[in-house]
């Protein structure tokens, strides 16, 4: 049996190494390193296949946030909703913007935002909500639009981990993640469900205008060669990574179902064990399993991660703390107890290997190991 991985990328490029290999030689006989056509290719394939007028690449997923914000022209000191249950990224840019991350607890089944925290949290100086599609399915899109609406708030979707998925509406419509609200955005981090081999990201909208501001910012504030008519930032996708994004594109509908695959044999291996809580699947999203992460027993966490160390098994914590107790966000003023939701699942997550390459060899191996700590 191959070595186990958290995300098995050599694996993944060994399988599509022709059609790789082919797309990336193809820049390198161009030389059209920078802003080559392959960028804009990938970018129109891309927003062909989310159903979205307009895809922005850019340098990064955090970019891309910051981005994002930078293109509501939002007042400063503006309060911005995001969830405490999180990675960095979210908070970071709104901080370094010279705007107030205000954050709220998420849903105890499906880790995103919850709306109701959401709307509890609003007050005169609320500008934005930025729900997090987290571990690969959608936030509850439908409530925080209603509540946008209601309160003429921008919402900025970020969806570095759930691209591909689908969110469905009370009438049945069906729209992907990143895709409903004003903005959305997306990383291409290789270990992403569509990833790169360094760093890249993107920005979506429906909206032209605001499609025009994207792109000027991300590209210095240029409306035209020397010319700036805003301030900008130099962010760009390079066109190798491009090249390798265009190829995994026809593949991701495959690299969502073999990891939607991988998730139900996990399912059925710990079903009928007690101390273990699945993934939920929400009844208004498709689930692209980012991450498969269970939930268990607070004080057993810690001990099977070693345990599955010993049998040479990765696993990772995301995350081991929220958003609100560090230090970086200490001025915020928020303290423990504060959300109870995010502070209880910091405590409980674990995350088994995920990927696409997954081998049914591979997987018992792990789902035994996980069954016999709790069993043996």
């Amino acid at each position: 049996m191959n070595q186990l991985q958290m995300v098995d990328l050599k694996g993944q490029y060994q399988r599509l190494k022709p059609q790789i290999d082919a797309a990336m030689q193809a820049v390198v006989d161009s030389t059209a390193f920078i802003n080559g056509p392959q960028v804009k290719t990938f970018a129109q394939n891309l927003a062909q296949y989310l159903q979205v007028n307009h895809v922005i690449p850019c340098a990064n997923g955090t970019d891309a946030l910051q981005i994002a914000l930078m293109a509501l022209d939002l007042p400063a000191g503006g309060e911005v909703i995001v969830p405490a249950f999180n990675y960095v990224a979210t908070a970071e840019v709104i901080a370094l913007l010279g705007l107030k991350p205000v954050f709220v607890d998420v849903l105890p089944d499906t880790f995103c935002i919850d709306p109701a925290k959401a709307r509890a949290a609003v007050t005169e100086k609320t500008v934005a909500i930025m729900p997090v599609h987290l571990f690969g399915q959608c936030a509850p899109m439908e409530e925080i639009m209603d509540l946008a609406i209601a309160q003429e708030l921008f919402v900025i979707e970020d969806n570095a981990q759930a691209i591909g998925a689908q969110y469905v509406d009370a009438e049945g419509g069906t729209s992907f993640a990143g895709t409903i609200g004003h903005i959305g955005t997306t990383s291409f981090f290789p270990s992403k469900n569509l990833g790169c081999m360094g760093d890249g990201g993107a920005i979506f909208t429906q909206d032209e205008e605001l499609a025009t501001t994207l792109q000027q910012i991300a590209n210095h504030g240029q409306h035209k060669k020397y010319h700036y008519s805003r301030v900008g930032v130099n962010s760009r996708l390079d066109t190798l990574q491009a090249a390798l994004l265009d190829v995994k594109l026809t593949q991701l509908d495959d690299f969502i179902l073999r990891r939607q695959k991988a998730a139900a044999a996990y399912d059925a291996h710990f079903a009928k064990v007690e101390q273990i809580k699945i993934p939920t699947l929400a009844p208004y999203s498709s689930h692209v399993f980012h991450q498969y992460t269970l939930q268990v027993p607070a004080d057993k966490r810690d001990a099977l991660k070693a345990y599955l160390q010993e049998k040479g098994i990765p696993s990772m914590v995301y995350y081991p703390v929220p958003l609100h107790l560090h230090e970086a966000y200490a001025y915020l003023g928020y303290k423990a107890g504060d959300f109870p939701v995010s502070e209880e699942l910091c405590g409980k997550v674990i995350s088994l290997p995920m990927h696409t390459e997954l081998s049914e060899e591979q997987q018992t191996y792990i789902a035994e190991a996980v069954v016999s700590f709790f069993q043996g």
